[in-house]
């Protein structure tokens, strides 16, 4: 008997949200573009490098993961044509939207005042009125209740462009991160530099000497 939540999400999703990405292809250990951080749609066999795709996967739907503050997301423009990601918190990280694949650490200490949106799953305080901080979230959303669906409709399909633009929002100040496709040990936190401002000031005037009396 089929389950339910079967029907209303892709079989390839649960593959994609376990796949350990960003370690190096054991078939090309010793190219520059090594890391394992694209996943195909259709082999669902894990992770592999840029060769891999050219070589064995040139044809097939590949999705390419990348990472900010040392967690795994994917550009919306790419996800959203192989997912109804509604209801799921996004963020622009360098002009680029994305969204979480997966649950993160909660932050240290208690909610703070003012906070009025919460992940249904894990409690993560989110931005915007959005039901789930993560794709993780939201199937386990769909697991639980079924009140939420990654099938894609026609009606997304036709309005995914312009579907949330109004909703996008950048990280907060203490999760500002370039978003990296490097190695993980280059994924190091950039704080955004404070803005400078110059000490001198212009000065309103030049003094007029007396004329010069006789």
């Amino acid at each position: 008997m089929i389950n339910s939540s079967t029907m209303l999400k892709p079989p390839w999703l649960e593959s994609l949200l376990s796949t350990s990405f960003f370690t190096i292809c054991p078939r090309h250990n010793d190219s520059p573009r090594n890391e394992s951080n694209m996943y195909c749609l259709d082999c669902m066999s894990g992770a592999f490098c840029f060769y891999c795709r050219s070589s064995r996967h040139k044809d097939h739907p590949v999705i390419q993961i990348r990472r900010s503050s040392y967690h795994d997301v994917v550009r919306v423009a790419e996800i959203q044509k192989v997912l109804d990601i509604s209801e799921v918190q996004t963020y622009v990280i360098n002009s680029a939207r994305v969204l979480f694949l997966n649950e993160r650490p909660q932050p240290k200490g208690p909610v703070g005042k003012g906070v009025s949106h919460l992940c249904e799953i894990c409690g993560r305080s989110l931005l915007d009125p959005f039901r789930f901080c993560s794709l993780g979230c939201k199937l386990e959303g769909i697991k639980k209740n079924g009140e939420a669906s990654f099938v894609l409709s026609n009606k997304n399909e036709e309005e995914i462009p312009q579907e949330r633009e109004g909703m996008q929002r950048r990280l907060p100040t203490m999760e500002k991160e370039e978003l990296r496709e490097g190695r993980q040990q280059d994924m190091m936190y950039r704080s955004t530099p404070p803005p400078t401002h110059s000490n001198s000031r212009r000065r309103k005037g030049i003094p007029q000497r007396a004329p010069f009396v006789t």
